[in-house]
């Protein structure tokens, strides 16, 4: 199983913007042979800071994930255009 966490930092004035960016990527993601689970957070303190659990069955799960054109429409094309900040933290399972 891989998991990780990505957090993305946006302006003010993209929030709708990027809500209908994430509920496209959201739905094409989930319906991946390989996602087990892909849920988009907003920070309740930080409105301006998203927080997207995935988790994929294997590593080739989640670079099909990269790969598709969904994650090259939404993501490339659209999150990341408009993102001031990006980071991401690798996950391991404890149990």
């Amino acid at each position: 199983m891989v998991s990780f966490l990505v957090r993305l930092r946006f302006a003010p004035e993209d929030r709708q913007d990027i809500v209908e960016i994430l509920r496209a990527l959201t739905v094409a993601s989930r319906e991946e042979p390989g996602c087990v689970t892909y849920v988009p957070h907003r920070v309740e303190s930080e409105p301006d800071t998203v927080l997207i659990y995935e988790q994929y069955q294997d590593a080739a799960a989640a670079d099909a994930h990269r790969a598709s054109a969904h994650f090259k429409k939404y993501a490339v094309g659209g999150l990341y255009q408009r993102m001031k900040e990006r980071s991401r933290e690798d996950l391991v399972a404890l149990v």
